[in-house]
């Protein structure tokens, strides 16, 4: 699947990712990002992996952009994605689900890349959070400026929010 999309709202990809804590303990992060603009559309955090965690972030995609209707959400094969309750709730949402060959994650690299971005962002030389507290403080932090601030050579040095704003069709990017 191209990680690319000529309009918001219409291609997603998600993932999830751990975020260490000292000690030993993870957290874990659910991502839902719009393919046309980067834009984190959806997200949960939670102690656990199970469906629950991949469900509240789309749950929350859908909050956020009002309707999923037509959409396509691609993931990998995580048996989180692959659950019967989460097909019935990408059906409930009128999402289609869409997943990549078994073993790659070559077409899942713009929720991978996001990941990674994070982590070197926030954590920077650190290998863990101290503790969660501080982990979903400076965690929803980073993910505000994400949407908001922070740029995006995709969106020609413009915040996702900032990308999607300024949404035309005379404004696309041209075509590969």
């Amino acid at each position: 699947m191209t990680c690319t999309f000529d309009a918001p709202n219409r291609r997603y990809v998600g993932d999830i990712t751990y975020l260490p804590l000292a000690g030993g303990t993870n957290l874990y992060l659910a991502t839902v990002i719009d393919c046309y603009s980067r834009c984190l559309a959806g997200w949960a955090v939670a102690d656990h992996m199970r469906t629950d965690l991949v469900a509240d972030a789309l749950k929350a995609a859908h909050a956020t952009r009002g309707s999923l209707v037509g959409a396509i959400f691609h993931s990998d094969h995580g048996s989180t994605y692959t659950s019967k309750d989460y097909a019935r709730l990408c059906a409930d949402l009128g999402v289609t689900q869409s997943m990549g060959a078994v073993g790659s994650s070559a077409d899942n690299a713009l929720a991978e890349s996001f990941n990674a971005t994070l982590k070197r962002e926030v954590l920077q030389d650190a290998t863990t959070w101290p503790d969660e507290v501080t982990c979903r403080r400076q965690v929803f932090g980073w993910l505000v400026r994400y949407n908001t601030r922070r740029r995006h050579s995709w969106c020609r040095h413009q915040s996702p929010t900032t990308y999607e704003n300024t949404y035309t069709a005379a404004t696309l990017p041209a075509a590969a």
